[in-house]
């Protein structure tokens, strides 16, 4: 009887244990397949450039975008990522060449490789490489797309191999305008650097870079 309660003892032991590893070895999995790097405690820094036409080239701002992940919150059922962006040192409030000086929140998690925000919108696709409208108008349209090959991407935090979503526009015959924007993600870090265009000039105006940056 003693024996057989040993061995009920030891098989529960050993049950609990393998439990516990699976839970573990899963979470860890969790941590290491979001591509996006969706985790409580993780941040970015992105400082700005902006483009001086009279010299040609790019030069730094003093807009800074602070990025972090402060929680999780449920909306309508299902779990998001709250994101807390500051921005400060930016002198175009009221323009779409950067974020507004102050602080938001976005809320995203990830579905089949997808970035979704709480709206239920893909923000960046790393599984779509179809084209899709984002606005039409009686100029044209904006169309994005999923580059088909993977681009080696240097900024000051380091260099990335990364997926790009390339942003760009036509007219109603399907000229393509001069404006193109790309939309760079790396493999478990995140946002590396994006940009912003006008529809006429074939150089943006203001690109955006990781400039340091904290994942877990």
């Amino acid at each position: 009887m003693k024996k057989t309660l040993l061995i009920i003892c030891i098989t529960f032991l050993y049950c609990s244990c393998t439990h516990s590893e699976n839970s573990q070895n899963e979470e860890q999995e969790q941590k290491v397949k979001s591509f996006y790097a969706l985790q409580v405690g993780n941040s970015w820094v992105y400082k700005s450039m902006k483009y001086d036409i009279s010299e040609q080239a790019y030069k730094e701002t003093e807009i800074i975008d602070s990025v972090s992940v402060v929680g999780t919150e449920n909306i309508l059922g299902i779990t998001y990522f709250k994101f807390k962006t500051k921005t400060t040192g930016s002198t175009d409030s009221g323009t779409p060449y950067s974020n507004p000086n102050g602080i938001k929140f976005d809320y995203f998690r990830e579905v089949d490789g997808n970035l979704v925000n709480e709206n239920n919108e893909i923000i960046f696709t790393t599984t779509d490489y179809t084209e899709h409208t984002i606005i039409e108008a009686t100029w044209g349209s904006i169309f994005q797309k999923l580059a088909e090959d993977l681009s080696t991407i240097k900024v000051p935090s380091g260099t990335f191999l990364c997926y790009n979503k390339q942003q760009y526009a036509r007219t109603p015959d399907g000229e393509q305008l001069p404006s193109m924007d790309n939309y760079y993600y790396a493999e478990g870090v995140g946002l590396i650097q994006d940009s912003v265009s006008l529809i006429a000039l074939d150089t943006p105006v203001m690109i955006r870079q990781l400039f340091s940056y904290n994942v877990n």
